[in-house]
């Protein structure tokens, strides 16, 4: 019994290492294609140089390749090898590849496109949020206000609270495509709210706004909601201009 525990331990942790090992190596190859080492339409090297470049076995690397592929990142090509596709082929709310993308979103014009999108979305989420969310929820939306709040000086905790504030909305709208789509971009909307909240010094006046949204969940007004979350879309906008103009000042 003690020789069996034993030898299902080691296969456990020859299985925990495989995974770590692939994944390593797919996140190394994807910053490459990021950062365009492996540019759009290029072709990777061969699997022989592969191992020899990221140090592991062919195994690694073709698995590697199957990850990325299914990710939209590689294409392989029958008799021509494997292709970087182009970046609008890419599954851009992916929460690996917007992580693998993160050192060079603003390169990517995403955080602009995120935007958009929440211009769509959010306002019409905190109206129904305000007419169907249970008082649970929205003492999970003002739990989620109060540690914005306190982590005013702190960008990194005061985005965590952020994009929990955002969840806890989606899911309060009650509305089965806006609560997937809130797991579905959940990693977009971290990186554009980081964005945003790290490109200023003060974040009271976004304090104030989710502070607004809040009270007008509690009183159940659908306009005032709909208002309050107009006005931080604005607000974010012009964050999120601060914060693309410093980072292309940093790269000239």
């Amino acid at each position: 019994m003690e020789t069996l525990r034993q030898e299902t331990a080691d296969a456990g942790q020859v299985s925990g290492k495989r995974p770590r090992v692939r994944q390593n190596v797919t996140a190394a190859l994807a910053e490459d294609i990021c950062s365009e080492k492996y540019p759009a339409g290029a072709q990777l090297p061969r699997e022989n140089d592969l191992c020899e470049i990221y140090g592991v076995s062919r195994t690694v690397i073709r698995e590697s390749i199957k990850v990325l592929e299914s990710k939209g990142m590689l294409r392989v090509r029958p008799r021509v090898g494997t292709v970087v596709t182009e970046r609008e082929e890419w599954n851009i709310l992916d929460g690996e590849v917007l992580d693998w993308i993160g050192p060079f979103i603003h390169e990517f014009n995403l955080l602009g496109c995120i935007l958009e999108a929440r211009r769509i979305i959010e306002p019409a989420v905190a109206e129904f949020a305000a007419q169907r969310a249970t008082l649970q929820e929205i003492a999970d939306l003002e739990a989620a206000f109060i540690r914005m709040r306190e982590a005013s000086a702190d960008p990194e905790a005061f985005t965590e609270a952020d994009t929990d504030f955002h969840g806890v909305l989606m899911v309060a709208s009650h509305n089965q495509v806006f609560r997937r789509l809130s797991s579905a971009i959940h990693t977009a909307l971290h990186y554009t709210l980081h964005a945003s909240n790290t490109a200023v010094e003060n974040r009271d006046r976004a304090i104030d706004l989710h502070g607004e949204l809040v009270d007008a969940l509690r009183l159940r007004d659908g306009p005032r909601a709909r208002e309050a979350s107009n006005r931080m879309l604005d607000l974010a906008e012009h964050d999120l201009a601060a914060a693309q103009e410093a980072a292309g000042r940093s790269r000239t």
